[in-house]
Order: C-alpha cells, then structure tokens, then sequence
C-alpha cells in the first residue's frame, strides 16, 4: 500500500498574516478630542482676560516738583468712557480732580485743579475695561512744593461710589467681544469626532 504523501506543517504564524491592525477605540479618540477642546478653551479664558493698568504720569511711587495739570493712566486695551472716575486725594482727603476723565485710545486723562498743596497724593481709579468688565486700582506718588491755599471749588472726597456693571448695555454696532473662531472650531472638531468614532466602529465589527 502506497505511503500518503505527507503534508507540510503549517506555522502558526502563517495564519491570517495579512490581519489587519485593530483600528483605534472610541474611548481613544474621544480623549483625544477632548484633551483638544480643553486646550481650546483655556486658550480662549486667557484671550478674554480683563484689562490691566500698565503705566500712569505721575508714576506710582513717584516725587515731583508741583502736581502737574493732568493725571494720566495707560491702559492695556481701549477702556470704555462708560462709568470712568479717578480720583486724586491729598493728605487732607481734599480731591484735586477737576471734571470727568477723558479718555482717547488706551489713555485716560484726568484733569486737575490749580493751587494744590505739597505732600502725598492717593490716586483712587476705575474704569471699564474693553470686555465690558469694571477694574480699579489705587497708587501714591508725593510733591515737593504745592500752596497751602484751597480754591472754593475743591472738595473733601469719600470713596468711590459703585457703579453699575455695563456689560448689559448695547455693544457699538459691529463690534463684538464673543469667541465665535472658538466656537466654530469646536463644531468642527466634534463633527470630527463624530466621524471618526463610526470609521472606528464599522472597522471593529469587520475584524471580528
């Protein structure tokens, strides 16, 4: 009787060599979307972040000969005209600011009242800044030389009366301070994710 031929053995390594890679889980791609919009957002926290005084004349801390004409107070944006008021006490309380602040660009300016006396100075500030948000800040600078004679006009001041938060009122027409590119680019994403998630599962189910 003839001897059967006798089979190759076959390497376990040879089945299904061409198997695919198992394709990415969901869990992994919605992670990945969210660590994403996570960084999104944060970017668009820090892009909104309140104004910041970022310099004044006189200078905080400063020594001058007379009180000058004006107080000026540089900004980080364009604050709003909306609610703005500084004032500028001597060691008596008396306010020296003369009439409402002027602001042009990202300065502000404050006039002040002739005749003012020699001594440190507090300079009360608030304004609203371009987020429609109110910030304020005290400083102190000195002069060296002042009269001791007080025009009728001036005034001792109390403290700074509160004012209303603006941010309901009407923004300038075709300005507007809402992060749509951020919005936009969530949709985006998330459309994304949607897409992949099903890319992922018809794979899973063709590999079982």
């Amino acid at each position: 009787m003839a001897a059967l031929p006798t089979l190759p053995e076959q390497h376990p390594m040879s089945v299904r060599s061409d198997r695919r890679r198992p394709a990415p889980s969901v869990a992994t791609i919605v992670s990945a979307v969210l660590l994403t919009l996570a960084v999104l957002l944060g970017a668009g926290g820090a892009a909104s972040a309140h104004d910041e005084l970022v310099g004044s004349t006189p200078a905080e801390g400063a020594t001058l000969d007379v009180l000058p004409p004006a107080l000026e107070l540089s900004f980080s944006n364009v604050p709003s005209g909306i609610g703005a008021q500084v004032q500028v006490l001597d060691e008596a309380g008396v306010d020296w600011a003369d009439g409402p602040v002027a602001i042009v660009d990202r300065t502000a300016s404050q006039p002040l009242r002739a005749g003012a006396p020699a001594g440190e100075y507090t300079v009360n500030w608030r304004v609203v800044s371009s987020d429609s948000h109110p910030i304020e800040g005290t400083f102190a600078f000195r002069t060296q030389q002042g009269t001791t004679t007080v025009p009728d006009s001036a005034t001792t001041a109390g403290p700074l009366d509160a004012q209303e938060d603006p941010a309901n009122e009407t923004q300038t027409a075709g300005v507007s301070d809402f992060p749509w590119s951020v919005v936009l680019m969530i949709a985006a994403l998330i459309a994304i994710a949607v897409a992949l998630a099903v890319t992922a599962r018809k794979r899973l189910g063709a590999n079982k």
